[in-house]
């Protein structure tokens, strides 16, 4: 892709959800979103692989349809209470389809059918921005709708999405379609702590994207698709095979490392709000993500490649990618646990 065209488009990127994050008006936000969808559909599709295709198609008719439903809840509420202002969703019904509608945007399930495909079919740079930067202007949405919509729905969704996230990665082979789930589960933590902590979303918000980033880089180095060819990262790169299995296991929240940290504040929230039944769900829950992300660690770390001529070769190719960026990430994604009270500290007001 010529140079330019990219530099245009990731600009545009950040400015539809810069656009996004400034707005308290609801066209303003909705043209922000519409923004960002059009910038990474080219870099979705660069490739002309038929997949690839596929994938962006999927994508812009989901976004395409989340988009419109947003703008009918917000045109909606303003016809019921005359305010167009983010803030003044204040109709039952217009909150409702909105959090739908966001829901279906970021992949929240029951509306999540579209992400393990479309993040499937994309080369691992775009998953990577797929599944952290296009995130961030629905959720900047969801965290100012989450006050007017019902707080069993958000329940609702959370626990689904968690449960799904788990018992959809566990008979998966490819790694996108493995991340994607993780995406999932990950996201239904943070909704389910929405309405009681925001906070604890916005730190759990922070640290996936810092996993996610580390994993997907990792995979990146290391050419690494599926389950299959993780048997040659040990070959290949030991180092960062190491380091990556490690990853892999703080995404599953597995202490002393980072992402114990969101999982230990949310459960112990919720159990303070008195739900312990949700704080037990969503606990069981991490467990089946933990499995498969156990699985990957099994074969990266416990298992040896075949010692044939052909996968040989690779091994003696040294790589140019640039390593700073998934250094920084893979710091944050192990060593960040031992800051949980200074962090504690910060977020209670």
């Amino acid at each position: 892709m010529n140079p330019f065209v990219l530099a245009l488009l990731l600009s545009s990127l950040g400015l539809g959800t810069t656009i996004t994050f400034m707005s308290s008006h609801w066209l303003l936000a909705w043209m922000g979103l519409e923004i960002n969808t059009l910038a990474i559909i080219p870099l979705m599709a660069r490739h002309h692989h038929p997949r690839a295709v596929e994938a962006t198609t999927k994508y812009f008719l989901t976004q395409a349809t989340a988009a419109a439903t947003i703008l009918f809840a917000s045109t909606m509420n303003a016809w019921l209470t005359g305010e167009w202002d983010i803030l003044q969703l204040s109709h039952p019904l217009t909150s409702t389809i909105a959090m739908l509608a966001l829901a279906l945007k970021i992949g929240l399930a029951p509306l999540h059918f579209w992400l393990p495909e479309v993040l499937q079919g994309l080369d691992l740079t775009t998953g990577l921005i797929l599944s952290t930067w296009q995130k961030l202007g629905p959720f900047a949405l969801i965290t100012q709708v989450a006050p007017a919509t019902s707080p069993t729905l958000l329940v609702l969704l959370g626990l689904l999405s968690t449960l799904t996230g788990g018992w959809g990665g566990v008979n998966q082979t490819q790694l996108r379609k493995i991340l994607a789930y993780s995406s999932i589960a990950h996201l239904g933590w943070m909704i389910l702590i929405l309405q009681f902590a925001p906070s604890l979303t916005l730190l759990s918000l922070t640290l996936y994207l810092v996993m996610t980033t580390a994993t997907f880089l990792s995979f990146k180095t290391s050419a690494a698709t599926n389950i299959n060819t993780l048997a040659l990262s040990w070959t290949k790169t030991p180092t960062l095979a190491a380091l990556t299995a490690l990853v892999l296991l703080s995404l599953g929240g597995l202490p002393p490392l980072t992402g114990f940290m969101p999982k230990w504040l949310i459960l112990q929230e919720l159990t303070k709000q008195g739900l312990p039944l949700t704080a037990t769900l969503a606990a069981l829950s991490a467990l089946l993500s933990l499995f498969f992300y156990l699985r990957l660690c099994y074969a990266m770390t416990l298992t040896a490649s075949p010692t044939t001529l052909p996968t040989t070769s690779p091994w003696r190719l040294s790589s140019t990618q640039t390593t700073l960026p998934l250094s920084l990430a893979t710091l944050g994604a192990l060593a960040l646990l031992p800051l949980t009270p200074t962090i504690g500290a910060l977020l209670t007001p």
